[in-house]
């Protein structure tokens, strides 16, 4: 019962990520197979290119910004999803402090040149690659993703186990919780080090018991006729239009490619 209960309430609180913005768009409409070798092309396509074209990442953008436009995701949606990558931004702009070679001077700084070429390359292949993940994720729900990487032949485990921690992540996200309100209850707050402890054990427990449910939900699968692999229940296909609707993307990132690697 507690397994079967586990089930419904993952499956029923996942099946819309945060990312994902409905639609009905010829782009969310397009099957999720060719969206993902679309973009996984493009991305191909992008960190391929020399970093000296910067005008290609400039028509990079724009490619992206077309996308968004069919796919009716507004800009601002975009630009707050693309915060995630802060971390990867503030590495970059060390760069140019840190790295050797000839140096140059740069509003009253010296920097490096190579470093300033470095943090260029992973600003802009960085940022368009994330920019065409989160295009993606927002007009593909987290199941259709899967179904998708189940048509590409991605291997069947690997695509298992991304499913179960998309399906069963809310529930361990919920346990946290319940953990955290128990803790604070007894008037537990934790202020330093000397409370780590708690943490650790409060850690642990919480590994027992997704541990514990696990096995409860593996022993439920295989008394419903589990055998290994996942049964599929609507068979996504797609037809030569739509995948020549989502090469059009990948064919044409190729040809900046191209062209910046003969300029």
């Amino acid at each position: 019962m507690g397994a079967a209960g586990g089930t419904g309430h993952a499956s029923g609180g996942g099946a819309v990520h945060r990312l994902y913005r409905a639609g009905g768009s010829a782009v969310h409409a397009l099957p999720p197979q060719c969206k993902i070798a679309a973009v996984f092309g493009f991305v191909l396509a992008v960190v391929a290119t020399p970093r000296e074209a910067v005008w290609a990442f400039g028509l990079y953008a724009l490619l992206l910004a077309a996308v968004a436009a069919a796919a009716r995701i507004p800009a601002l949606f975009l630009l707050r999803r693309l915060l995630i990558e802060i971390p990867f931004v503030a590495f970059a702009l060390l760069m140019p402090f840190v790295a050797e070679g000839e140096r140059v001077r740069v509003l009253g700084l010296s920097l490096s040149e190579s470093g300033l070429w470095g943090a260029w390359n992973i600003l802009a292949k960085g940022t368009l690659g994330v920019a065409a993940s989160v295009l993606l994720a927002a007009s593909t729900e987290l199941r259709a993703l899967l179904l998708g990487l189940q048509r590409l032949r991605m291997p069947s485990l690997l695509v298992q186990i991304a499913s179960f921690m998309i399906r069963y992540g809310d529930v361990i996200g919920d346990e946290m919780r319940r953990m955290r309100i128990a803790r604070e209850s007894r008037g537990f707050t934790a202020r330093g080090v000397r409370h780590w402890g708690v943490l650790a054990k409060s850690a642990g427990a919480l590994f027992i018991r997704s541990y514990e449910r696990g096995e409860r939900v593996h022993l439920a699968m295989l008394s419903r006729g589990y055998t290994g692999t996942m049964p599929v229940i609507d068979d996504v296909t797609a037809t030569r239009a739509q995948w020549a609707y989502a090469a059009a993307l990948p064919l044409t990132a190729l040809a900046v490619c191209l062209t910046g690697w003969t300029l």
